[in-house]
């Protein structure tokens, strides 16, 4: 009995167009498959800005309230309005922490830059005792 050989002519070119055929459909898949991604990843988008929307809109009615911009000016501003008496209570213990925490205020830039320059012309600025530490 003959051998017969395990692949043959037939099976070699069968192999080689179904090879071909998924190379040629690999690319497409992948484009199809990256496309639905970023499909999704603007449905998402546009679903998050329409809820912006939506909350700027709400917003923008709120903003159109008169009775809101009084309440709004009255709690943020401390306005008060013609007629009414409005007061502000502090604790006495808030001033005593306030006044303690006050620390003097930094000189100005050009005091610094003109001590900087002084010390630089005396030679006791850092790079002289830098030569200093070096030389001993």
């Amino acid at each position: 009995m003959a051998k017969r050989p395990q692949l043959t002519g037939r099976a070699a070119i069968l192999a080689v167009v179904v090879c071909a055929i998924a190379m040629s459909l690999a690319y497409p898949v992948r484009e199809y498959i990256s496309l639905r991604r970023s499909i999704a990843e603007l449905r998402a988008e546009k679903s998050r800005v329409e809820a912006e929307r939506q909350t700027l809109l709400a917003r923008d009615r709120q903003v159109q309230d008169p009775n809101w911009i009084k309440r709004t000016a009255k709690e943020r501003l401390h306005y008060c309005g013609p007629g009414e008496k409005c007061f502000v209570v502090m604790e006495p213990e808030q001033g005593k922490e306030q006044a303690a925490v006050k620390r003097p205020a930094p000189p100005p830039w050009y005091q610094t830059l003109w001590e900087s320059v002084e010390a630089a012309d005396k030679g006791t600025g850092r790079r002289a005792v830098e030569k200093e530490s070096v030389g001993q």
